[in-house]
């Protein structure tokens, strides 16, 4: 059946049943005109006559001419909106035509003017409880008036408001709806009301796999309610594809907006009545970006869980579920991580609803290592194509980096410092033993899904699938640096943790500390960095007094933490002995960051000079790199010392600005200035 014969077969029924209504309405009228003691008082009715009821009942508009269907049409109506919404809401038969007294002043003037001649007053110009009451032959003092109350279907389902409830309860107004009116003329457009708030997923063919078919199951034990607990934010997605598995549309819920209105149980009531209409489900999650630790955020939770009663509801996310969140326990459901196949599917439709792109194949093993939900990966595809638009060309694997990191939160940044790479593995002058470890870190990086997850190399114990890394050597021998080019090899932010916002002189504060910074990098597709990492990595000791026990409780706790952690950490120490064995045994890569040699240090030298610089004639950097034994670091701010001399002079960079530089690293680093290295050059500098 085509969908404009559907509208029609939809509009003739509710025309026709409308015309019932009409029918009780002149039956009613006949009645107070014979029973009036004074048929021509002209005020009767506040200036409305019988002659003006009469004449508006004789005017009838030509889509009432339709009659209730018989015949081989009856199971077509049987399947119209309005017995459909009858059959979704709980309906009874008298609730149906309580609902249409009330909708019929919204689609035929007539009835405002009728229904003020009925209620004595023709400024109440909808029904009122007891008029419904009259009109359907049902005595005040019966069981009708019930229909009414605030847990009645009617009610409760947001298909009829029941107003002025200051007045007796008979004299109460009924009003339906704009939404149930414009539902019920076959509009389909979601309720203004949640614009903003929740969008719509119509459902879609979908390959049903274990998981969905398991989701199914759940959603047809009777309750409705349904946990999906992941680790990551790929469980929305996985709601939606199971509604549309099961032939629903949904409703998916924007719980950052929910927590931005100023009265949220309006909006979820239309969001229950919204999925009602459409025999639709609602996905609500993430539940930690609801924050439901915070005063009434579980209440609306419970509120939504209760209004919804059997509508299917899916709630996702990473923690566990509160039994005092809902009246009755949902169905828990685990839901794996997206194995790289998957992940790139979402990477190829996002690019092509983005941008009509064909997605790149050589692309797919860099884009399935981000940890992303569907909606992320769309939100990352847009900005990426708007990062292309602006130097006009097709997006590439750059711009997609560029949109993961946008996709980052900013909780985050609020505990450690946030650094975009802008440095590069030619920006590294580092001996190839340290090369193949920063090789192999970003190697597990990229592939800790495939053979964590789909292999299941790290099963049991509640394991997570990070990657955790120590740099060791020196200072100045390039470790942050490094750390800052594997993040830019994998496009990832770089964080850095202040260890002033993570120690703390008050016992178990630290501990608190580093989980909120686990648990906010769990959630970012980032690099976490700790700098000088010995100072809340160290060793256990022997128990002599409660310091040493709280100091061995904040290491145990990070042995236990590293080994659930899911996301990519490098830990940094120029003193590799003071780590604990139990720490080195759970890292998976450990590079050694020697001091650099003869060769090593004029490239380095070369390198932190650059291109942009000028350089004097007599700049002779062989002789820098094979008197000075320095560090990259210490090179670095020997450059940028020279450079500070040279521009002060107004001159190119020459040799005896980077001679006066070192000698003052040398003094900085309290080492000892001798001939042997300077030559002739410490003369002058003495004079």
């Amino acid at each position: 059946m085509s969908a404009a014969v559907r509208a029609r077969i939809d509009l003739d029924y509710l025309w026709a049943r409308l015309g019932m209504v009409e029918g009780r309405v002149r039956h009613v009228v006949a009645a107070r005109r014979a029973a009036d003691p004074e048929p021509d008082d002209p005020y009767r009715g506040l200036y409305l006559t019988p002659e003006s009821v009469a004449h508006i009942l004789s005017v009838r508009p030509a889509a009432w001419t339709s009659t209730l269907p018989s015949g081989p049409a009856a199971p077509e109506a049987r399947d119209s909106r309005l017995l459909r919404l009858a059959d979704l809401f709980g309906l009874s038969e008298l609730d149906v035509e309580f609902l249409l007294i009330a909708l019929a002043p919204d689609v035929d003037g007539r009835f405002e003017r009728l229904y003020g001649y009925l209620n004595d007053d023709v400024t109440r110009r909808r029904p009122t409880v007891g008029l419904a009451l009259e009109l359907c032959g049902v005595p005040p003092g019966g069981g009708g008036r019930f229909r009414f109350n605030a847990t009645a279907p009617l009610v409760s389902g947001g298909l009829v408001e029941v107003l002025e409830p200051a007045r007796p309860s008979l004299s109460r107004v009924l009003s339906v709806p704009d939404r149930v009116v414009a539902h019920l003329l076959g509009d389909d457009d979601p309720d203004p009301r949640l614009r903003g708030l929740a969008r719509v997923s119509a459902p879609r063919p979908v390959v049903v796999d274990g998981l969905l078919e398991r989701i199914g199951k759940a959603l047809d034990t009777g309750t409705g309610l349904v946990h999906l607990r992941t680790t990551e934010g790929s469980a929305g997605q996985v709601a939606v594809d199971a509604l549309a598995a099961t032939g629903r549309s949904a409703l998916v819920l924007d719980v950052v907006a929910l927590t931005d209105e100023a009265d949220a149980l309006p909006a979820l009531a239309a969001l229950v009545r919204e999925a009602r209409l459409r025999a639709a489900g609602i996905v609500v999650g993430p539940l930690e970006t609801l924050d439901l630790e915070q005063p009434g955020r579980a209440r609306l939770l419970r509120a939504l869980t209760g209004m919804a009663a059997g509508v299917p509801l899916l709630v996702h996310g990473s923690r566990g579920w509160e039994p005092a969140w809902a009246r009755h326990a949902p169905v828990p459901v685990r839901v794996p991580p997206p194995d790289p196949a998957k992940r790139t599917a979402q990477w190829r439709q996002a690019l092509v609803e983005a941008a009509d792109q064909v997605f790149d194949d050589r692309w797919a093993a860099d884009l399935a290592s981000y940890r992303l939900g569907a909606d992320q990966v769309r939100g990352a595809a847009a900005s990426a194509v708007r990062f292309a638009s602006l130097s006009g060309r097709p997006v590439d694997l750059d711009d997609l980096r560029a949109g993961v990191r946008a996709q980052n939160g900013a909780g985050l940044e609020r505990l450690a410092r946030r650094i975009t790479p802008a440095v590069g593995w030619d920006d590294l002058v580092l001996p190839e033993p340290t090369r193949r470890a920063l090789g192999k870190l970003s190697m597990r990086a990229r592939h800790r899904d495939r053979v964590l997850g789909q292999w299941r190399m790290r099963p049991g114990g509640g394991r997570g699938r990070g990657v955790m890394a120590l740099f060791a050597g020196g200072s100045g021998t390039g470790k942050t640096m490094s750390a800052e080019v594997v993040a830019a090899e994998l496009g990832m932010d770089l964080y850095v943790v202040d260890l002033s916002t993570v120690v703390d002189k008050y016992i178990g504060e630290t501990e608190k500390n580093l989980e909120r910074i686990f648990t906010e990098a769990a959630g970012v597709n980032g690099v976490l960095l700790f700098d000088e990492a010995d100072a809340i990595f160290g060793k256990r000791s022997q128990v002599k007094d409660a310091h040493d026990r709280h100091a061995n409780i904040e290491s145990a706790y990070l042995l236990q933490r590293m080994e659930s952690f899911d996301g990519i950490a490098v830990l940094t120490t120029n003193l590799r002995a003071n780590l604990d064995d139990a720490f080195i045994r759970r890292l998976d890569v450990i590079a050694d960051f020697p001091i650099p040699d003869a060769t090593q240090r004029q490239a380095l030298w070369d390198r932190c000079l650059g291109t942009a610089m000028p350089r004097a004639d007599d700049l002779d950097l062989g002789f820098c790199a094979e008197r000075f034994d320095l560090a990259g670091g210490s090179i670095r701010a020997c450059v940028v010392t020279a450079a500070y001399l040279a521009a002060e002079a107004n001159r190119p960079v020459g040799m005896a600005d980077v001679i006066e530089s070192v000698f003052q690293e040398y003094r900085k680093l309290g080492r000892l200035v001798l001939d042997s290295e300077f030559g002739g050059w410490l003369t002058a500098l003495t004079k």
